[in-house]
């Protein structure tokens, strides 16, 4: 299972986050902003960490460019909802992997869009952050958007990843703890796990889709083929 995670620029605090994460039992954490780290920080870690963007920005024209570019530099790229038109332009491009926080801000989903994001295999989080951190009405409001949220990805059968959001190590929470609180909001455990353990999936073949012996689906390099 694996954790998506945004980290400060000083490598210490990534430091603190895998140590943090492998005690917890993580096969690996996703680093949201890793272009804000040094090239080498993910190299030679006790678990797997992996490069992925995230793509802010409330128009969709600038939002297209931004996810060509990454395409090509990260394993993992994800675009932050929040609201009906980004919401909507991501799940509808497939070169995007994962929509993060859909339902923040001014954000929703609706049956038309998880329907889409099924189609182009793109990953609804569902984010426990704003549960795990928030009081009153307005983790009342999370616990109401991760609900509604979690029955369009059951309806519609769209793939999905589960997060706490964490942005520190004292934000981590450990996989069977994550469950715990899914099952209190009737989100089944192993569907919180099977979440977490998308991320790492996703990853996994990203990175076959990006090696040099991939050519297309269904059809790669041999042993002593060579470029014509």
């Amino acid at each position: 299972m694996y954790e998506a995670v945004t980290i400060d620029s000083d490598g210490a605090s990534f430091d603190l986050v895998v140590d943090r994460a492998a005690t917890f039992g993580y096969d690996g954490v996703v680093v949201r902003n890793a272009e804000s780290l040094p090239e080498s920080s993910l190299d030679d870690r006790p678990i797997d960490a992996v490069d992925a963007t995230t793509i802010r920005t409330a128009d969709p024209q600038v939002a297209s460019g931004a996810v060509g570019n990454a395409r090509s530099d990260h394993t993992l790229v994800l675009l932050e909802g929040g609201s009906p038109e980004m919401n909507r332009f991501a799940v509808e491009t497939e070169k995007i992997d994962v929509l993060t926080r859909p339902m923040g801000r001014d954000g929703d989903v609706n049956h038309v869009m998880a329907k889409a994001a099924a189609t182009n295999g793109v990953r609804l989080e569902c984010n426990l952050g704003g549960i795990l951190r928030r009081t009153g009405g307005r983790r009342v409001r999370a616990i109401q958007s991760l609900r509604k949220l979690y029955e369009l990805v059951e309806y519609y059968d769209a793939p999905y990843v589960v997060s706490a959001g964490a942005s520190s190590h004292l934000e981590l929470r450990a996989p069977r703890d994550l469950c715990a609180v899914g099952e209190q909001l009737g989100l089944p455990g192993e569907w919180v796990s099977e979440g977490l353990a998308e991320w790492g999936r996703l990853a996994s073949r990203n990175r076959h889709v990006r090696s040099e012996s991939f050519i297309e689906p269904g059809v790669e390099r041999g042993r002593y083929e060579t470029d014509r």
